[in-house]
């Protein structure tokens, strides 16, 4: 049986810490190097030269993602070193035939890329015919945020075409093994070896798992389908959240009583008077084990929460609570190591008047938060994933904090944070958008 050949994108915007984590990978035993898209876009086929200049004696992959002008595109590529491009299937047949009958005079072969395409094993056949060498079965970033999986595509496939059959979509050391018992014959790898603190390391699990056909455990890198939030949330902070959803923003004002506490879990929501405390109270007995409570009590006095609300919600298994109002008693809190937030501290609290309702969408710092959705705090903040949203937003902040555990190993290789993100370069060089 013919070696499954590992590939690793580079998808990074900065080519010398793509060329930095391609030698580590070669070292592990990676086949294939690909110039990623944002690679390429962002410093031109020079990466393609690069990475043909370092490393002769490896096939290099120029993921172009061609959509028209085939011939032309097929021609640079070739000419500055790759081995093989990537034209998309969404592309007319003319881009297809084209990019193929140019990479015969260069010795360049074309893969087709599936990203988008409708009917898989139509376009299968069609690539054939106008002369591909590989299919590129592509579950994307955006959908792989989403809990997409590229396995049965490529099951299906396999059945059908006898064209070598690349996959690519958040693959890890617990996964490749899978993907190379359905019939991938490439494994292609960006993530889990590009964000990797050790990329050496990464290529050999990630290598060892395809040749053995048995998973090698990770402890980054995947994805939930939503059976598992919880667990990926307790993973990652408010921060990583915020920038994997263009800065969102915390619930302003909102601050925990005792450092170092984080908590997660569905929203019990509580809307009520200030000082009115019998909703609340009564919340505790609404919820399930794992639960965050969260009460709107306008943001004012007196308290809605002290510390015999705080017994009984611990004895209840709750995962804490987030006031939009004042509690009191925190000297308890803090021993209880209870999570517990608020807008303010008091003395004083207010009487059960019973006047809130329980499980109703509540409006806290102009951010609308419904029963069920997702609740994560921490030092800096709170967070509010709507529930139609948390599954993409929670692989988003893993992504994030992958990416940021590469950026780090960097840091403490020796460099510094501009360095490695080459500020400069990406200064803002004009202005907004037009006003009128």
């Amino acid at each position: 049986m013919a070696r499954i050949k590992l590939q690793v994108a580079l998808d990074f915007l900065e080519l010398p810490r793509a060329l930095a984590v391609a030698h580590a990978a070669a070292e592990a035993g990676a086949d294939y190097l690909e110039a990623g898209t944002p690679l390429i876009k962002s410093e031109g086929l020079e990466a393609v030269r690069r990475l043909r200049a370092e490393f002769p004696g490896k096939t290099i992959i120029a993921d172009m993602k061609t959509m028209d002008a085939g011939r032309i595109e097929a021609e640079a590529a070739a000419k500055a070193g790759a081995n093989m491009m990537t034209v998309c299937g969404t592309a007319v047949g003319g881009t297809i035939r084209e990019a193929v009958e140019a990479g015969r005079h260069y010795g360049l072969l074309v893969a087709v890329d599936l990203l988008g395409v409708a009917d898989p094993l139509a376009l299968a056949a069609k690539a054939k015919e106008l002369g591909a060498a590989r299919l590129d079965v592509h579950c994307s970033i955006d959908a792989q945020m989403a809990g997409a999986d590229p396995l049965a595509i490529l099951k299906a496939l396999r059945g059908a075409t006898d064209l070598t059959l690349a996959v690519a979509g958040g693959i890890n050391s617990e996964t490749a093994a899978a993907v190379a018992a359905a019939g991938a014959n490439v494994v292609i790898v960006g993530g889990a070896i590009t964000k990797a603190a050790d990329p050496k390391a990464a290529t050999a699990a990630i290598r060892k798992a395809i040749d053995t056909g048995r998973p090698v455990a990770s402890a980054h890198f995947k994805r939930t389908d939503g059976t598992d939030l919880r667990a990926i949330l307790a993973t990652v902070r408010t921060s990583n959240i915020s920038d994997g959803t263009h800065r969102q923003p915390c619930l302003a004002g909102l601050r925990p009583i005792w450092p170092g506490v984080a908590a997660c879990g569905p929203a019990v929501t509580v809307r009520t008077m200030p000082g009115d405390w019998s909703k609340v109270v009564q919340a505790i007995d609404a919820a399930q084990e794992g639960d965050v409570i969260v009460v709107d009590a306008g943001g004012l006095l007196p308290a809605v929460w002290g510390e015999l609300a705080t017994e009984s919600a611990k004895n209840k298994k709750l995962a804490g609570i987030v006031v939009h109002g004042a509690v009191r008693d925190t000297a308890d809190i803090r021993k209880l190591k209870f999570p517990v937030w608020a807008a303010a501290v008091t003395s004083h609290a207010g009487d059960p008047k019973g006047l809130g309702e329980i499980n109703v969408p509540v409006t806290i710092a102009g951010q609308r938060i419904c029963p069920g959705d997702w609740i994560v705090a921490d030092d800096d903040g709170v967070m509010v994933l709507p529930r139609d949203r948390a599954v993409e937003m929670v692989n988003r902040a893993a992504d994030v904090l992958e990416a940021e555990n590469r950026i780090r190993a960097e840091i403490r290789g020796g460099s510094t944070l501009g360095k490695v993100l080459n500020l400069p370069r990406w200064d803002q060089k004009g202005g907004g958008p037009e006003i009128g």
